[in-house]
Formats: C-alpha cells, structure tokens, sequence
C-alpha cells in the first residue's frame, strides 16, 4: 500500500498555514522562519532599509589562505645533482637544497 506524508508548515507568527520558510541571519546567528505570505512581505518591508545599506557577505564570511605548493621532491633532487649539490637519493632533502631550489626559479 502507497503512503503519502504531507507536511503542512504553520506560520511562526500568528499559526495560520505558512507559505514558505526564510532563512536569514543577525549577530553571526543564523535563523529560519515560517511565514504566510502575508508576514513575509512584511518581514522583508521591515528589513528592506537595511539591506539596502548594507554589504552582502561570502557565504563563510571567513577568509581563507591559500597554502603554498611544496615542489616536487625528484624536481628538486634533478635540480640539485644538475648543480653539483649533495642530496640524499631517498629520504628527507635538507632545508637548504629546498631554498636553492627556490632561489634559482
């Protein structure tokens, strides 16, 4: 036997059968609200001034660094034997064949 689940949103406001949910967001805090048609005209009435005024956000609002790229290690180790440098054929490749490296690109 078929079933089907209706869900019926009730607005947040005065209880009456909400027509969609807003999300929306103050003091780093994020919110949702059910509101009929009627409230949610409202709500964006009421707040339309200060969207107006103010500046969107990225939607993290955090700002991000990018991370270098280490080179490649056989790069690296090419580089060093082609300059007469000592570098371990396996293993970790001193710090200052790394600057070298760097300086020369």
């Amino acid at each position: 036997m078929a079933q089907r689940v209706v869900v019926t949103l009730f607005d947040d406001i005065d209880g009456s059968e909400a027509a969609e949910t807003i999300a929306f967001g103050l003091d780093g805090k994020s919110y949702e609200i059910d509101l009929n048609q009627a409230n949610a005209k409202k709500l964006r009435r009421a707040l339309e001034p200060y969207l107006e005024a103010g500046r969107k956000r990225s939607r993290s609002g955090k700002a991000y660094r990018q991370t270098a790229v280490a080179p490649d290690p056989a790069a690296v180790r090419a580089w060093a034997q082609s300059h007469k440098m000592e570098v371990p054929a396996r293993g970790r490749i001193p710090k200052r064949v790394y600057e070298a490296f760097s300086a020369a690109q």
